[in-house]
């Protein structure tokens, strides 16, 4: 159980405060509602590009590193299609130090065209280290767009193609900033060592006095229902073949979102799975075999992918996928085997909570959805489906014109 209280600014700042005091030490967690899906297709990649920037300094503070570095404090931060975190850690004695190191780049960027450039420099070199320069790398760069048609989910966070960072402005990075970073456009955490009332008069002093904003709308296309397969073959200089497959699948705040989760638990993962069992161990034409799901806000996927074993081909491999996947639509699924990955989940969602940094983060995501106490909801949620679930939602989602494959040959 995480509890919590809040509050929120009059420049609609929501603030969360989780004490902890069997810690010396302070979370401040701030999730910004933008992510890679906000882009426009013509210009991708600035979600990521400006979490770098966000550590260039600000108006204020020139070195956000070596201001944290004296106070004890380490931080970072990452970006998906649905968000943007930043994260501190620091003793709990020297949190407001975190509050005004975030603060002052909330209200004041500093917008160095000298830092622009560095940072373009190293995403550009994580786009090819990412994507170009490692086995598989690039398998999503071919996957998302085959599975996506409408939704801005079809390029990855980092950026459909390099060209869109080198192109990228100073006018852009602003608009983007004055768009999206905003108080009443994030969620702060505030975790650990705290109490209420500090929180409360930080706060205030730090982020009071930074303008309220207006969020640029959001108007994302929504992705229609996949009404028949498809295919997409790339070869690379890799190790081994490589299979994909993907299912959609309705969003995190779906009602059968955690069932779709199970099914695919029972499907991949872990050496008792259903594919690992019949493809890895028994019939040995995998080397690898799992199946996990997208935990996207919006509609997301279910994925199956595996490396295939010396001298079977992607069609057999492909076939006896396809086929396990049609015999467990057929089937009913037992008690046990239910509760099995239920346990699994649980175990996954107790985990979750054992650091505070971990505790903070999820209550910041659970907020941003709209309902912070979800944070304590899902293990009820988890044990809540049932084996008609299961069955029905296979049945929805594995439905083969559901399904998109991607075969990833490795080249003689």
């Amino acid at each position: 159980m995480i509890e919590y209280s809040s509050f929120e600014l009059e420049n609609g700042l929501k603030v969360f405060v989780h004490e902890d005091h069997t810690t010396s030490m302070a979370v401040l967690n701030i999730l910004y509602d933008v992510g890679s899906k906000d882009e426009v297709e013509s210009k991708t990649g600035f979600a990521h590009l400006f979490e770098h920037l966000m550590f260039g300094g600000s108006k204020n503070i020139p070195s956000y590193d070596e201001a944290l570095q004296k106070a004890g404090g380490e931080n970072n931060a990452f970006t998906s299609p649905d968000i943007t975190n930043y994260y501190i850690t620091i003793p709990a004695n020297n949190i407001e130090t975190a509050f005004w190191l975030e603060s002052d780049r909330m209200m004041a960027l500093s917008f160095d065209p000298n830092v622009l450039e560095v940072q373009r420099s190293v995403v550009i070199e994580e786009f090819k280290q990412r994507y170009y320069n490692q086995p598989y790398g690039d398998v999503w760069l071919a996957l998302r767009p085959l599975t996506y048609k409408e939704h801005s989910y079809k390029w990855a966070t980092i950026g459909k193609e390099i060209s869109h960072i080198e192109q990228a402005t100073m006018e852009d990075v602003r608009d983007f900033f004055y768009s999206y970073y905003l108080p009443n456009n994030a969620y702060m955490v505030v975790a650990g060592d705290v109490t209420l009332d500090q929180v409360k008069q930080l706060a205030e002093k730090w982020f009071g006095p930074i303008a309220k904003g207006t969020r640029r709308k959001r108007n994302i296309p929504i992705e229609p229902k996949q009404t028949a397969a498809r295919f997409e073959e790339v070869k690379a200089k890799v190790p081994f073949d490589a299979l994909y497959k993907t299912y959609h699948m309705g969003g995190k705040l779906s009602p059968d979102f955690y069932a779709t989760d199970l099914l695919s638990d029972i499907l991949g993962r872990g050496k008792s799975s259903r594919l690992y069992d019949a493809l890895v161990q028994k019939n040995k034409m995998f080397t690898s075999l799992n199946a996990y799901i997208m935990s996207s806000v919006d509609p997301g996927l279910m994925v199956i992918d595996g490396k295939l074993a010396k001298g079977v081909t992607l069609e057999e491999a492909d076939k006896a996928v396809s086929e396990l996947v049609a015999q467990v639509v057929q089937e009913t699924f037992s008690e046990l085997e239910l509760k099995k990955v239920k346990n699994q989940a649980e175990s996954t969602v107790a985990f979750g909570e054992v650091e505070v940094l971990n505790r903070a983060m999820n209550l910041a995501y659970a907020a941003m959805l709209g309902d912070p106490d979800l944070v304590n909801t899902e293990a009820e949620k988890i044990q809540k489906v049932t084996t008609q679930d299961i069955s029905r939602i296979a049945k929805a989602v594995l439905d083969p014109a559901n399904c998109s494959t991607l075969y990833y040959r490795a080249e003689a």
